[in-house]
């Protein structure tokens, strides 16, 4: 198992919730964590991390972050913006905006970053269950899920050894579902865990776990870890 003391790891995007627990995760195994985003004054990374700025919708950021840090040894993308609502809907900016946070940023990390990473580095893509089970009105997020496993499996190939994983999370107490209010959460909640095998939903520490996982095994690669309590089979 690779060992993490010492590798610097960047993580672009989740400055809070499953990002946050995963930097607190790969810090604690001993790696000098750099998170990024849009504005990397509100980030907190963990004791002796640092923040840096990158727009996954610019791609000069994402060279400019590159030439500062100069190497990094892991990459882990969090990042999404969500672009929610009934098809008829659609505004084809939110739409973009949403693969450049899910596909287009995370293969322009690649081309960047790559080039700097060493032949026993990882990068961890982020799907999600609804790649698994779509449903109305969130058909750009199905897309962009299934997009980015997509490009885990051809990342993997082309810049082998270099591994390449997507991380597929089910419904997750991260925070993002605080927008329900506290009896619309505790619902959504209730009939997640009635409805999948694990009869629970999942922490962000749940989640980091399996990042840690794909950071430290060396022959994990070109796969998709669902960790959903098996929601994508109910």
């Amino acid at each position: 198992m690779t060992e993490l003391t010492g590798r610097r790891v960047l993580l672009v995007g989740g400055a809070s919730g499953i990002g946050a627990e995963v930097a607190r995760s790969a810090a604690g195994e001993g790696a000098e964590v750099i998170m990024a985003g849009r504005n990397p004054d509100v980030i907190s990374p963990p004791p002796g991390g640092r923040s840096v700025r990158i727009d996954l919708g610019d791609e000069s950021t994402i060279a400019q972050a590159a030439a500062d840090l100069g190497h990094v040894d892991d990459l882990v993308v969090l990042a999404a913006d969500h672009a929610n609502g009934a098809v008829t809907s659609l505004d084809a900016g939110r739409i973009r905006r949403a693969l450049d946070a899910k596909v287009i940023g995370p293969l322009l990390l690649a081309k960047h970053f790559a080039p700097r990473m060493p032949d026993d580095g990882a990068i961890v893509l982020f799907s999600g269950v609804a790649s698994s089970r779509p449903s109305p009105d969130l058909v750009v997020m199905a897309t962009g899920n299934r997009a980015v496993e997509g490009l885990a499996d051809a990342l993997a190939v082309e810049l082998a050894p270099i591994r390449v994983v997507s991380v597929s999370p089910g419904i997750v107490d991260s925070g993002a579902w605080d927008v329900l209010g506290d009896d619309g959460k505790a619902r959504l909640f209730a009939d997640t865990a009635a409805a999948n095998p694990a009869r629970r939903v999942g922490t962000p520490a749940d989640i980091a776990a399996v990042v840690i996982l794909t950071l430290t095994n060396p022959f994990l690669t070109a796969t998709t870890l669902h960790v959903d309590g098996g929601a994508r089979l109910t």
